[in-house]
């Protein structure tokens, strides 16, 4: 049992990461979680307000299933399967942001200054969580999939438009963590 609530070294997780991607090309589908959202949409009828959404959703339930599959994985793997409850930061990522007024900074994988119901009940916490899902959910679907898709998929059948997408998937993380992270929160 210790060896599976300790974290796994790159030599086991990267193998068994692989192995389920062969399975996907194996099988004819693409590896991504964004498209999900748009299935879900068009489950809900929205092809009704928009032709974007006339599509047969029944080719993408597998993906609702894995979707599903993601969704109780984590979570039995956060609650049951780790050996601490804590994240793995270098003290001085945990002093930044605490300075920045994350006060679980180390603690948790969501901080409560963002994702709490008492944050997402202000002004700024809800207009911080609209646009991000505004820039995220435009850019998915401008640069045709999620950073998953692109990184894992894109990157392994060796796409060039997906090397650009990561490339830009970076930089932009950069200047939001270097630039835009300390004028929101500092």
């Amino acid at each position: 049992m210790n060896f599976i609530l300790q974290p796994w070294p790159w030599f086991v997780s990267g193998p068994l990461i692989a192995m389920v991607l062969f399975l996907f090309f194996y099988f004819g589908k693409n590896f991504g979680v964004s498209t999900n959202l748009e299935t879900m949409c068009t489950m809900a009828g929205a092809g009704k307000i928009s032709d974007y959404f006339k599509k047969d959703w029944k080719e993408r339930d597998w993906a609702i299933i894995f979707l599903v599959g993601l969704i109780i994985g984590g979570y039995i793997a956060i609650n049951y399967l780790s050996a601490t409850s804590g994240v793995d930061l270098n003290p001085t990522t945990v002093s930044e942001l605490t300075n920045l007024g994350f006060a679980d900074a180390g603690k948790t994988y969501v901080p409560n200054e963002i994702f709490s119901i008492d944050s997402m009940l202000t002004l700024k916490g809800f207009s911080i969580l609209l646009i991000a899902g505004i820039f995220i959910g435009f850019g998915t679907r401008y640069a045709g999939g999620c950073t998953s898709g692109h990184a894992i998929t894109g990157l392994s059948s060796l796409q060039l438009p997906s090397l650009i997408a990561v490339i830009g998937f970076f930089i932009g993380g950069l200047i939001m963590i270097w630039v835009l992270f300390p004028l929101i929160f500092g």
